[in-house]
Order: C-alpha cells, then structure tokens, then sequence
C-alpha cells in the first residue's frame, strides 16, 4: 500500500512540470504527447522512468530556488534580522548536506538508469521475461523485416510469406520482433504507445521487440529527417486480436501483387507517400531482407529525381 502511494506520489510530481506544456491539462497532455498515453508494458516503463528523472530533479531544483530566495531576502544588506558571524568558517551540517545530496541523486539515478536500460533493451528486453507475459506472448513471437525507403515503410512477415506497405498490423498481447534495416538514409522507427525509438540504419541490422496491451490504430514515425518526402512517412500501426489477425494474413496471403527483389526495387524509387497509400504483397521471396542488406552493402542506390532546370 505504501509502496502504491509513494509510485503515485511520484508520478503526479513527475508529471507537474509537464503538464504546463499543455494550459495544464492532462487530457490534453494526453491527446498531443502520444508518450503520456503508453499501452504497452515497454512504453509504459519508459514513462514511469522518464517521471522518475523528472521527479528527482524537481525534488532538487525547487527546494534550491526556493533556499536561494530565502537567503537573498534574509541575507540582504539591509535586513535587520539575520545575524554577523565574522568569524565563522565551517559547518558539519552544510557539508553532509553539500556533498550527501548529489551523491544519493546519483546513486539514485544511475541504479534506475540500469534498470530502465536492461528492461527496454530493444535487442533483448528484461521487461519481457520478468513481467509474467501470457504464454502466447512468450513462446510464439512474430517475426517482421522492417525496410524504409525514400520515403516509405515496407513490413515484411517472412513465415506468412506477405508484406505491408505504409501500415503495420500486430496481434494483441504477442510479443513481436523486428529486425530492420534501411534501403537509404538513415531513419528512427518510433510507435509512442507502444515502444521507445530506435535508429534503422542502410546496411545494417537494428532490433526491437515490444508487446502491444489494447486493440486499436497508432501513430508510428520515422523521427529522423531524410528529405522531401519525409513529413510523409508515417504508418498506422493497428493491433487487433489474434483471430482478426490469423483472418488478415489468409487475406494477405491472396494479394495478387507479389514481392520480389526486383519488384521491391522498383517500389524503393523515392516516393513522397502523400495520401498515405498501403499496399499489400503475397508470394514474398524468401531472404528478401537479406537481399535488401546486400544491395546496400554492393552500392544500390534509389536516385531522388531532379526537377527540370529552370523549374520553379
């Protein structure tokens, strides 16, 4: 119970500052902060940690503004209560307060910075394991190849040979597993709700894991600037029960696109997504994220195309 309240305590201090980005209101922190509205077990422990810094600093900083304040009023040339100590030279008091303070502040922050690090490593999450996930959470992981383009998003699920273009869709409660890499630039996948950002980076293997707790869409992002097109580049992530979801992979699995290595680079070419249009592949070939990372490494380029001279 008391450990309950203190978590309480914390939050609501944490959350204080905060919440004058917003004409102080909660919903509205909410509504425009997509990080204040976790649902998922990673999302959530990353605001619990961000509150937790925050509070602590807030523990620190208001107390000494308002010292500072104090000792300004009381200690000003013209006041007639403080006392004349000419001679004074030390205090045991000052000193423990001095140098306890930040001492604790950082043993504080540095053990929650651990804990927050091993429990949101996005290549190997502890939250996951320790948290009691159902067992279909732990034991059945879905697997998606996460590509970007110029300026678009390309999820492939290699076991159910498919692939989604600008949408991602998860089953609830399922742990899923991203392995992601760029066709281009570098770009940061980002989904608020549900897990913290990482960078995807051309030629390379980046990871991710989350678990998604609540039906329904969220906003995903590519949170790095990689040109024209890049105010674009957003998808729908939508979590739906896994009976819906084993229901939309048979319908993927009809889609008369197919997805090859050829296909894909023609998808690849740099394209400013503007109505956020979807595509969905079937037959998709094997070790296509692996070709993917190939072509990048030999030096496979997607030219953004120039406008005619003299254009305005």
């Amino acid at each position: 119970m008391i450990a309950n309240r203190m978590g309480r305590l914390v939050r609501y201090i944490g959350s204080l500052p905060l919440l004058l980005l917003t004409g102080c209101s909660a919903h509205g922190l909410s509504r425009q902060f997509l990080l204040f509205r976790p649902d998922g077990p990673l999302a959530g422990t990353d605001l619990r940690f961000t509150e937790l810094d925050v509070a602590v600093m807030m523990a620190i900083i208001l107390p000494t503004a308002a010292i500072t304040a104090f000792f300004l009023m009381r200690y000003r040339k013209t006041s007639s209560t403080a006392a004349y100590a000419p001679h004074w030279s030390h205090s045991n008091l000052i000193e423990l307060i001095v140098w306890a303070i930040p001492l604790l502040t950082v043993g504080l922050l540095g053990y929650y910075s651990y804990r927050g690090s091993y429990d949101v490593n996005p290549y190997d999450p502890g939250l996951l394991k320790t948290k009691g996930l159902p067992a279909a959470g732990r034991g059945h992981v879905l697997n998606v190849d996460v590509v970007t383009t110029d300026w678009q998003w390309l999820f492939i699920y290699p076991a159910q040979h498919i692939a989604l273009a600008n949408a991602l869709v998860i089953p609830k409660g399922r742990t899923v597993d991203f392995h992601m890499t760029s066709a281009t630039v570098v770009n940061d996948f980002f989904i608020p709700n549900l897990a913290g950002m990482i960078d995807i980076m051309p030629g390379m293997r980046t990871k991710q894991e989350l678990v998604a707790d609540k039906i329904g869409t969220y906003k995903g992002y590519s949170a790095n600037f990689s040109g024209g097109g890049f105010s674009w580049m957003g998808f729908a992530t939508k979590v739906v029960p896994a009976a819906q979801f084993k229901a939309w992979v048979r319908s993927a699995q009809s889609a008369p696109r197919h997805l090859d290595y050829a296909e894909f680079n023609t998808f690849a070419r740099p394209t400013k997504n503007v109505n956020g249009k979807t595509y969905v592949f079937s037959h998709v070939s094997a070790g296509l994220f692996d070709q993917v990372i190939k072509g990048v490494l030999q030096g496979r380029v997607y030219t953004t195309p120039l406008p005619p001279a003299g254009a305005a």
